[in-house]
């Protein structure tokens, strides 16, 4: 009860700084818009639009973890816990979207520059610093084990990075006139956002489309349970992430021996430690068998 009760609490953590990290960015969105038609700075524009998005993905964010909480049912058996994931795969997409809309918008304002005035791009991108910088410490501990927060918290920090560049880029125009930096800016914060989308992406699809989890050698958790006394062995075998914490294993079990009901759960509770301990693997369904005529391959597509 303590241990659950504790989960519960630092699951309401997570909500509520997401909460409070969606209202800073929105009040930098709005800020940063103004800032930005009135002074004429793309690079101050186009961290709006990030900041924007970083809006949205805390509320997807957000949405998600509060789904995953709701509890399964007749038609929903696993429930929403595969809605963190979704969210991430989503985030991850936005980021790389937004990437490519800052690449034309600054290869446009490249050929026809424009004088911008640089004292407000310097304070409104040390605004915007100091509001993504309260956001990221916010979700930093939350996004080392949750890829839905950590899709959350990769739009922040990137943000963060993006706005020191607009402050840089702000001094530099104020004191040397350099304004094509507004736009070689704008240009560097897309690259960024593509690098950091597209490893998240991958992430995300792998998760969506149940593939092995990277960090899990499925040969040697073959291995592993064929060196049961009982067991002949382990085949037609599935891992996948139900979500980034439920790790969960399907597979069929060849017998040495014709086991009883009570035999085999004996041997099962040896396996699901087993998994548990070497490979944190939480989740296992396994179908026993002896001599039943059927391919034993470890992997079938089934």
């Amino acid at each position: 009860m303590a241990h659950s009760h504790n989960n519960l609490h630092q699951q309401d953590m997570k909500d509520r700084n997401l909460m409070v990290s969606i209202l800073l960015n929105i009040v930098i969105t709005v800020t940063q818009i103004v800032g930005g038609l009135v002074s004429g700075s793309l690079a101050l524009l186009s961290d709006a639009l990030h900041n924007f998005s970083d809006v949205i993905s805390l509320v997807v964010s957000y949405v998600a973890s509060k789904l995953s909480k709701q509890k399964a049912s007749l038609n929903r058996t696993f429930g929403y816990k595969r809605a963190e994931i979704l969210a991430a795969f989503v985030n991850a997409a936005t980021l790389i979207i937004v990437a490519i809309i800052l690449i034309i918008e600054a290869v446009e304002r490249f050929n026809n520059p424009q004088e911008i005035a640089s004292d407000l791009v310097i304070w409104l991108s040390f605004i915007a610093i100091i509001g993504n910088g309260i956001s990221v410490l916010l979700l930093k501990k939350d996004s080392e084990n949750n890829i839905n927060i950590k899709s959350a918290y990769l739009h922040l920090l990137t943000d963060m990075l993006a706005s020191v560049a607009v402050l840089i880029g702000g001094l530099l125009m104020k004191y040397y006139q350099m304004f094509w930096v507004d736009s070689v800016l704008t240009l560097l914060i897309a690259f960024y956002l593509i690098y950091v989308g597209y490893d998240l992406l991958k992430t995300s699809t792998k998760m969506l489309m149940l593939f092995t989890p990277d960090h899990i050698n499925l040969k040697a958790v073959v291995r592993t349970v064929n060196k049961l006394k009982k067991v002949k062995k382990l085949h037609h075998v599935h891992i996948w992430n139900l979500s980034d914490d439920e790790l969960h294993l399907e597979a069929h079990l060849d017998l040495n021996d014709d086991l009883s009901t009570s035999e085999f759960n004996t041997l099962l509770i040896t396996i699901e430690a087993l998994l548990h301990e070497e490979f944190n693997i939480n989740h296992v369904t396994i179908q026993p068998e002896y001599k039943k005529d059927d391919s034993k391959d470890v992997i079938v597509q089934d």
